[in-house]
């Protein structure tokens, strides 16, 4: 279980990568979104299906990424299963489009880095949920701010 735990919490061995991890990480989930049919971001019913998806996923890859923890560390860079699942919530009931998916991933990754509170506390949390719960904090910063653009800018961003 424990190697599974690694495997997966890794991003399927993504999280070695050399130089920013957790920066790849949130590559790879956007194109996973980029590559889901475009029915994943449509209608409100559909939404809040995916964000139930996401809810139940992202508490189960607290398991994983709890046990991953025991070999790599406390919220080691290579864990970026956090990161995945954080990017998705920055672009939860969104248009799906370059502007978006781009955006999403540069403030996704701002919100991660400075971490502004309540993700700071969050992080403190024990085990897996730390590693995850500052992240998911810092996905819906990120969908805030693009929210807020969308209805600010709508026919530059809504395309």
């Amino acid at each position: 279980m424990k190697k599974l735990s690694i495997y997966i919490s890794t991003l399927l061995g993504i999280g070695y990568f050399p130089i920013a991890p957790g920066t790849a990480g949130s590559a790879v989930a956007a194109i996973v979104y980029f590559l889901l049919p475009d029915i994943w971001s449509i209608g409100l019913q559909n939404n809040l299906i995916v964000l139930f998806c996401l809810i139940v996923l992202s508490l189960i890859s607290i398991i994983f990424i709890s046990k991953a923890e025991d070999e790599l560390g406390h919220d080691s860079g290579k864990i970026i299963l956090d990161e995945f699942f954080g990017y998705f919530f920055a672009v939860w009931y969104l248009p799906k489009n370059m502007y978006i998916i781009i955006g999403a991933f540069f403030l996704f990754r701002l919100f991660d880095i400075i971490k502004p509170e309540p993700a700071n506390m969050l992080q403190k949390l024990h085990k897996g949920w730390g590693v995850l719960a500052d992240d998911v904090m810092a996905g819906i910063y990120a969908n805030i701010c693009l929210q807020i653009i969308v209805r600010i800018f709508p026919l530059v961003v809504v395309r």
